[in-house]
């Protein structure tokens, strides 16, 4: 087995993407965000953030450092951005603005792809988690055992996400209209402490390589 796949380093992938993209605490963010769709439409949302977010982390786990360094942003500037995105969102969930109805067909696939794919499921800290796996996976040689340990890794908590999402329907029959309303006030004020976090990481971050 070990011939095959890195079981320490998958774990370690997993694990450590688990916790930052957090499968469970996207339940609520995802009800607030999809409170006015059908269940059709959230489980299409659900599948486009996932693909979404799948393909951020690969592209910045491939192409991320050239990336970054060929626009000469730093990685606390690409943080900052995604807090800054984030609280946006975060507002409108607070006064109810993703509640209004749309006009246009469109409402599911922005919102699946932001803030849902990317700042909130591949956001900075996933990114550069997965960046730093594959930098330690090349400075070990790179062999077949450690790329197939960070592939399945990822592909593992994005399927976690997926389920999570999945099954947020389920939540919102049980929660109701007015549950779901309480559930998207409270999604709003956590995805603004998120953002905020990002936001304050990133000045410190900031201050520290001055």
């Amino acid at each position: 087995m070990s011939d095959v796949i890195d079981v320490r380093l998958f774990t370690e992938v997993f694990v450590t993407l688990f916790v930052i993209m957090d499968p469970p605490g996207t339940v609520p963010v995802f009800l607030g965000l999809t409170s006015a769709m059908g269940a059709k439409q959230r489980n299409q949302a659900a599948r486009t953030a996932i693909l979404v977010a799948f393909g951020v982390i690969v592209v910045f786990a491939v192409f991320g450092q050239q990336i970054l360094s060929y626009m000469h942003i730093s990685l606390p500037a690409l943080q900052t951005a995604g807090g800054l995105l984030l609280l946006l969102v975060a507002m409108e969930l607070l006064t109810g603005k993703m509640e209004d109805p749309q006009p246009s067909g469109n409402k599911g696939v922005n919102v699946a792809l932001v803030p849902l794919g990317t700042p909130l499921l591949a956001g900075p800290g996933a990114i550069v988690a997965t960046m730093v796996f594959v930098q330690r996976a090349q400075g070990q040689g790179g062999g077949l055992p450690e790329w197939v340990a960070i592939v399945a890794g990822v592909v593992a908590v994005h399927v976690c996400l997926f389920l999570a999402m999945r099954f947020a329907n389920v939540i919102h029959r049980v929660l109701g209209d007015s549950g779901t309303i309480l559930v998207t006030r409270i999604a709003g004020l956590l995805l603004a402490a998120i953002a905020v976090q990002l936001i304050a990481d990133a000045v410190t971050e900031f201050i520290r390589t001055a």
